[in-house]
Order: C-alpha cells, then structure tokens, then sequence
C-alpha cells in the first residue's frame, strides 16, 4: 500500500523539481526526502525517477502516479475537513427553559454562542419545567431547562440524562415591617401566617406545603400565583407572606416595602438542571455555556 506522507512528498517534488526544495518546503533534510522516496518508488515497484544529468526528475510513471496522489489526497483532505465541520457546533438547538432561568442563564449564553459560534443558533421556548421535560421527551426540544426542589425529589425520565448547572437556597419573602422579617426565619413561627403560593398542581405549592409540613403545621394558603414579580407585589401589598428561590431577587427585582429573609429551621434549596437525550457538538456547546 502506498504511503499518504510518500505521496505528498511526491506531488511536492513534481512542483517544486528538486530534493532540496521539497525539503525547505515540508522541514526536512534533502537526505530524508530522498529516502521517503526511494521508499514509495519500491513500494510502487515501478520507476518513479530518472537521471537528467546531475540532477533528478519524474519517469512518465511518476508523472503518472502524481496525478492519482493528486485524487488521493485531496479525497483525504476533504475527509479530514468534513469531520472538522461534523465537530463544530452549527445549527439549530431548541431549548425548553422556565423564565428566570431564561434570563439569568439561557439569554446571557445565548448572546456569547453568537461570538463563539457563528454558525450556532439557539431557539428559546419558555416552558415551566415539567412541560419542558414533555417536550424533550416527545423531540420538540433539543435540551430542557428544570429545576428540581430538594424537598421534592425527582429523578430525571428513562433515557435522560440531567445535569446540574447551579442550587440556590428559598428565602421567605415579607411586607417591610412584618414581626418575624428580621434575621433568620424560624418557620414555626408562622403557623397563622397567610400565604401566597404557586398554583394548586405546582412543584411550588407541594413545596410549601412539605416545608411547613417539616415545621408542623399546615399553611394557610389564602392566594396563588405562578408570576414571581405578581407574588412580590402580592407580599407587598399585605396579602400574605411567601417562599420565593433567592435568583429572584436578581431576576425581578425585590420592590420597594418587600424584604427576603433566609429560613433557619429547614433548608430549602431549588437547583436548576439541564437535560437532555443526545449530545451532538451544537449540544454540547451550549451546555457549555450555561455552566460558565
């Protein structure tokens, strides 16, 4: 078999004419190229050079045998330059993703993919986390964007494979001047407190209900709400206390005459997950960059 690294030698003596040049141009001594060659001319088992007075040049074999390393090796360099383009992150990734995390997360590495990766294009869906997981599921989704409660332990559907990016503590949020916003929150203390939780159905609601569950007692839902910026002014307005994820008060914004407090007696913490069921380079790229 004739050798890819001989060959290419070969079609640079046939354009450059000596031993010396061929060897300037691919970094070797004139020695090393003129054995390389004899080489390929044993392993052609035909005449590849020929004498010309005191220098060498190609027989019509050689000539011949330049045109097919000619083919050859462009063939190789198209295969190599294929599976360079199969590796790079291009096209379309559809990603599922709950609000908040769309704009802590999501937006910021969606604007940094048009720098990295030109030829990546990543399309948002806002979806809440268990619609999102439907999605995937069901292929109109390339990754999904959840989270998880620690009170409320899920597992990720068969063929699925989840991914941490970040855990953030709940806090409890309050009307400026409420008795037990100061410090830490001990929430045995609120068993007569009223609140304003997620919609019946939600992970938000059932995690209310297990954290004052774990304290003892069952909460007084007088108000729901899926919107963090409506709970917020809710709170403020004196409807009722809530349990909101700390990323809130990044992303929304905690208004005037609402305070959020840590709560002492349970640790309550929401982890944000990618998941996903193939990992193709566009994949894999943009979970890249929602861990940065």
């Amino acid at each position: 078999m004739l050798d890819p690294t001989r060959l290419r030698l070969l079609r640079e003596f046939a354009e450059h004419g000596t031993m010396t040049a061929v060897g300037e141009v691919c970094g070797m001594t004139s020695s090393a190229v003129s054995q390389q060659l004899a080489t390929l001319e044993r392993e052609a088992r035909v005449a590849l050079f020929e004498r010309a007075g005191r220098r060498v040049r190609l027989t019509a074999e050689g000539r011949r045998l330049v045109r097919h390393a000619h083919i050859v090796l462009n063939a190789m360099d198209a295969a190599e330059e294929d599976l360079r383009s199969a590796s790079t992150p291009r096209g379309p990734v559809r990603v599922a993703c709950f609000a908040t995390a769309a704009v802590h997360r999501l937006l910021p590495a969606t604007a940094a993919a048009r720098t990295r990766h030109p030829g990546l294009h990543v399309i948002v869906y806002e979806l809440e986390p268990r619609e999102a997981v439907e999605a995937l599921r069901d292929g109109g989704c390339d990754l999904a964007i959840t989270f998880t409660y620690s009170l409320i332990p899920e597992e990720p559907p068969p063929g699925v494979t989840r991914r941490s990016l970040a855990a953030e503590p709940i806090m409890i949020a309050f009307p400026v001047g409420h008795p037990a916003a100061t410090g830490e929150v001990d929430l045995r203390r609120l068993r007569e407190e009223s609140w304003i939780a997620g919609s019946r159905g939600t992970t938000d609601h059932e995690m209310l209900n297990r954290a004052c569950a774990l304290a003892g007692f069952q909460p007084n839902v007088i108000h729901t709400a899926d919107d963090y910026a409506l709970v917020l002014r809710m709170v403020r307005a004196g409807l009722g206390a809530a349990l909101v994820p700390e990323l809130v008060a990044t992303v929304v914004g905690v208004p005037d005459g609402v305070v959020l407090r840590p709560v002492s007696t349970i640790e309550i913490t929401r982890t944000t997950h990618a998941l996903f069921r193939t990992v193709t380079p566009a994949v894999s790229a943009v979970l890249e960059l929602l861990g940065d």
